[in-house]
């Protein structure tokens, strides 16, 4: 008999209809032979409902007391759900957050779940009765009974915590779409439903803009290795499933506040090659990478600078060995770049040997701004100075010289209190293994132990396929709207000086995205100063502004310069690394259409491109097809 956690959103449970619906769908699982807790959210627009009546009365309503309204929603869900089961025969009860025992930060409007006492429910669950918990509340203590709320997307989060603390076989998010698809359908009709996703492609589409699950639930799933499927409410298909890798043992105690760094990771086998003043026009970068993917040159890190003046700068890492056919690509093409300019705007190649590349990684660092700016900080107080900086969802990863390296891991293993561990999975580890970021990809349908979901079809199905299934190169495109960007000029190249601008903007709690160092340095006054551009959400752009304004002179950087017409697409795609070529796909797709691209930023998992907001929608179109995620060539990963 399996364990499940059944989640079902506001729209699941619109209607008296949708709720007799669910309370079926229940009831067939349970007569299936399993046992059942449910989630619910609020009755369709309840929430939105509530949130103008509190705005009819006070323009800046208590916090404290929206989550005293906002929390009755789930409440009447809960109730009819739990009637509606007993009404077809099943017994069941229904619970508070509070009566469940979900304990949480005294953060109102926006708490993080501490612990999850699990006794109530098991013992409803043993007399046979399915539990039916109020999603998207909890409490601060049993002694205070204050009542919290979890924030947007805080009913996922309340069913993948639940089934993390009863350590349930399967955890169902049942919503108005399918699954998960390659991309948002209202954008791109063609769009294609995904077998199957890594948590690590699901946590990097999810902060992009892909709503049908918050990375918070997905940040969960991964790290206590929660069996997740997204299906639809509405149909009997078998919809996506969100694969996590073999979670480090880890307390079930401060749930959602763990240690942010489960990693420290390093690759000394690198090298940097850098194009200073390409033309900043549509093509160069598809020209460029074309050329070393028909070379079959392996390329890791990407990131080119915002423009300066007609010209920018593209970096790029590979692998030593590859260092001297790179670098006979680039040189080759830097002729061609130069058009008609003058002698001192031409293309130059730079190459660098003696890198290194160090990591931190682990889920617990999304929606945390201080952890990117603790790590420049640590590199910054021992002395080691970036060059080079990739971040994502998972992963911030910085270039440095390679005999820094050891100096580097040191102190970040010590800031981060991570310990070195031996072979049964090393705290400290070169990257070596092409999935070196997304853990073992495991048969999305058989749990750990064994045991398969149990329906009427398949209820005599208990064994585990075992079978290693090839990952395509890009599972799904992504289209953000809602960030601009930011970039100082003239930031004086010294350890510590992105440990100050990170650190700052941390301080005020603004979340900072994509991070591009240019390559370009210039000699100002004596000193050695290069710009730094990066993206954050479209709210924080005048803190942001405000803040760094004021620390311009104190810190001896230039002009803070706004960008607030982007939009930015990215490819997601755990097969992408040692794929040569992936990226030269994406550039050539845009390249085709004449649409620019102002930045580029990668990891091993993401490749992004800033280009004009008017744009946006093409290029996510324009990716997408070239990809082939729609029509004849979707993906089929899943047996």
């Amino acid at each position: 008999m399996a364990l499940i956690v059944q989640k079902y959103g506001g729209s699941s449970v619109g209607s008296v209809e949708r709720i007799q619906s669910v309370a079926r769908r229940v009831y067939k699982t349970v007569q299936a032979g399993n046992s059942v807790v449910v989630v619910v959210s609020a009755m369709g627009k309840t929430t939105d409902g509530l949130v103008k009546l509190a705005h009819d009365i006070s323009l800046s309503p208590n916090r404290r007391e929206m989550d005293m309204l906002l929390s009755t929603g789930e409440q009447v869900s809960i109730a009819l759900v739990s009637m509606a089961l007993q009404e077809v025969g099943q017994p069941a009860i229904s619970l508070t957050g509070a009566q469940v025992g979900i304990t949480t930060e005294a953060e109102h409007t926006r708490a993080r779940i501490l612990h999850i006492a699990t006794d109530r429910i098991e013992r409803h669950l043993n007399q046979g009765k399915v539990v039916v918990v109020a999603g998207f509340q909890g409490m601060v203590s049993a002694e205070d009974w204050e009542i919290t709320t979890l924030g947007r997307g805080g009913s996922d989060t309340s069913a993948v915590a639940l089934a993390a603390a009863l350590r349930a076989d399967f955890c169902e998010i049942y919503t108005d779409v399918p699954g998960i698809l390659t991309t948002d359908p209202r954008l791109v009709a063609e769009a294609q439903l995904m077998d199957e996703i890594t948590s690590n492609e699901m946590l990097e589409l999810a902060s992009l803009g892909a709503k049908v699950l918050h990375p918070r639930a997905v940040e969960i799933a991964r790290n206590y290795g929660v069996s997740l499927v997204v299906r639809s409410s509405w149909t009997e298909e078998k919809g996506t499933w969100v694969i996590s890798p073999q979670p480090i043992p880890r307390a079930l105690i401060n749930l959602e506040i763990a240690r942010a760094v489960d990693h420290v990771e390093f690759d000394t086998n690198q090298a940097k090659v850098s194009l200073l003043r390409v033309p900043d026009k549509p093509g160069v970068a598809a020209k460029l990478f074309g050329e070393i993917a028909r070379q079959n040159i392996d390329v890791d890190l990407i990131i080119q600078s915002i423009h300066d003046g007609n010209t920018n700068d593209i970096a790029f890492t590979v692998i030593s060995s590859t260092l001297n056919r790179a670098e006979a690509v680039a040189s080759a093409i830097a002729p061609v770049l130069r058009s008609h300019r003058e002698a001192d705007e031409q293309a130059e190649v730079i190459v660098k040997q003696e890198i290194a590349k160090v990591s931190i990684a682990g889920a617990g660092m999304i929606g945390r701004p201080g952890v990117a700016a603790k790590m420049f900080a640590t590199l910054a107080e021992v002395g080691v100075n970036i060059q080079m900086i990739s971040t994502s969802e998972v992963k911030v990863s910085c270039v440095i010289d390679n005999a820094d390296c050891d100096r580097a891991v040191a102190a970040l293993r010590h800031a981060f209190e991570i310990e070195q561990r031996g072979s049964e999975g090393a705290a400290i580890c070169p990257l070596s293994s092409p999935n070196a970021e997304l853990g073992a990809i495991t048969d999305p349908l058989t749990h750990s132990n064994g045991f398969r979901y149990r329906t009427e079809s398949n209820a005599a199905d208990t064994q585990t396929m075992g079978v290693q299934l090839p990952v395509p190169p890009v599972r799904g495109v992504a289209l953000d709207m809602n960030q601009v960007r930011l970039a100082i000029r003239q930031v004086p190249d010294r350890a510590g000086m992105a440990a100050k601008i990170f650190g700052l903007l941390a301080d005020h709690n603004i979340s900072v995205d994509t991070i591009i160092q240019s390559q370009r340095c210039r000699i100002i006054d004596g000193i050695p100063r290069r710009d730094i551009a990066f993206t954050i959400a479209r709210m924080d752009k005048q803190a942001a502004m405000e803040i760094l304004n004021v620390a311009a002179t104190e810190l001896g950087w230039g002009e803070v310069v706004l960008d607030d017409v982007i939009a930015k697409v990215s490819i997601v795609g755990g097969g992408m690394v040692r794929q040569p070529g992936v990226a030269a796909k994406m550039f050539e797709a845009l390249a085709q259409h004449q649409i620019n691209i102002q930045m580029i930023a990668t990891s091993e998992i993401k490749i992004s491109c800033v280009v004009a907001q008017e744009q946006g929608v093409k290029a996510l179109q324009l990716i997408h097809a070239a990809f082939g995620l729609a029509g004849s060539e979707k993906m089929q990963v899943s047996v």
